[in-house]
């Protein structure tokens, strides 16, 4: 962005150097960018910085990751790997916006997302880490001359190293269109369940009971998915369902239970079939898998059921924390 700051020295010769003259030196400074274009009411949750169209469907995005973070919090000296899809999520719905026109108050239906991170990478250094973001979009689906929905894939870069990978399909449409399939739901104030007590934060790999989504139902291996939409960082702003970021989270947390020790996710590939209703309780179970193998680490498949529905289901690899 470039702009004037009059009170700024200018460098240069002469005393006629115009207001415009000075914006050019400071063509460098760094802000986020617009919070609606990735759907974030605070601008604190705001990751990426730029972005620059290269080809048609080609584009490159920039991003900073704070060295700290009240939610993404750090995972053994690494960034937590959550915030890679956080990222990989915003820049999707910040290029739908953008570079393909798709109005603010459009709704968006992630119908997958799976990341993949390397966590030598992902150590947190002695200042923020800036991140480039490479997206390629396929698949592009349009309605009329709009884009309807469309998969993008994504390669997460830090000091030129890959530090992620993920992709994600999605679909997007009107209010109008989305109260017509959401019917009387849009009233999520009315109907979202009481708030259930957590699991103890320790068993989940987290400190704060605040953070934790999943509450006990006297089974190892389920749990009921706790739904805070009081918490500000999981629940940014208003919405009539749960969030994909929230499965996310629970499927992290149950692996971490099931597993019984902390590890550092590594690998999600996760579908998301069916909203997840505020009205009803959502039941978390969590099994493992064999052995891929790769030397990634620990395979579990986390399955969310509504009415004994599978709405959710994520394959989670989880590595143990470095020596």
């Amino acid at each position: 962005m470039n702009r004037a700051i009059p009170s700024a020295a200018f460098r240069g010769s002469g005393s006629t150097a115009s207001t415009e003259a000075r914006a050019l030196f400071y063509q460098s400074l760094t802000t986020t960018v617009p919070k609606e274009l990735v759907h974030r009411a605070s601008v604190a949750e705001v990751m990426l910085t730029d972005w620059e169209r290269v080809s048609k469907d080609h584009f490159t995005v920039a991003a900073q990751w704070p060295r700290g973070h009240s939610f993404f919090a750090n995972v053994d000296g690494r960034h937590d790997p959550l915030i890679a899809a956080e990222t990989i999520r915003q820049a999707g719905t910040l290029l739908t916006h953008a570079e393909f026109g798709v109005p603010l108050g459009y709704h968006f239906l992630m119908w997958d997302l799976s990341v993949s991170v390397q966590p030598e990478i992902l150590r947190v250094g002695t200042a923020p880490a800036s991140v480039d973001v490479e997206m390629t979009c396929e698949d592009v689906k349009l309605r009329g001359n709009r884009l309807a929905g469309c998969r993008y894939n994504a390669v997460i870069r830090r000091d030129g190293q890959v530090a992620a990978t993920g992709s994600a399909n999605f679909t997007c449409t009107s209010g109008k269109v989305y109260e017509r399939l959401r019917g009387d739901r849009s009233d999520f104030a009315e109907r979202q369940l009481p708030l259930t007590a957590p699991v103890a934060p320790q068993n989940v790999g987290r400190i704060s009971p605040m953070d934790v989504v999943l509450s006990p139902i006297g089974d190892p291996n389920r749990w009921l998915l706790r739904v805070d939409t009081r918490h500000p960082i999981l629940f940014d702003h208003p919405v009539d369902h749960v969030p994909g970021m929230v499965l996310l989270e629970a499927a992290r947390q149950a692996s971490t239970a099931l597993l019984g020790c902390p590890c550092l996710p590594v690998d999600f590939s996760s579908e998301f079939m069916k909203y997840v209703e505020l009205d009803a309780p959502c039941v978390i179970e969590a099994q493992h898998l064999p052995d891929s193998g790769t030397d990634r680490g620990e395979r579990v498949l986390v399955t969310g059921y509504q009415d004994e529905t599978p709405v959710f289901r994520s394959t989670v690899t989880m590595a143990p924390f470095s020596a």
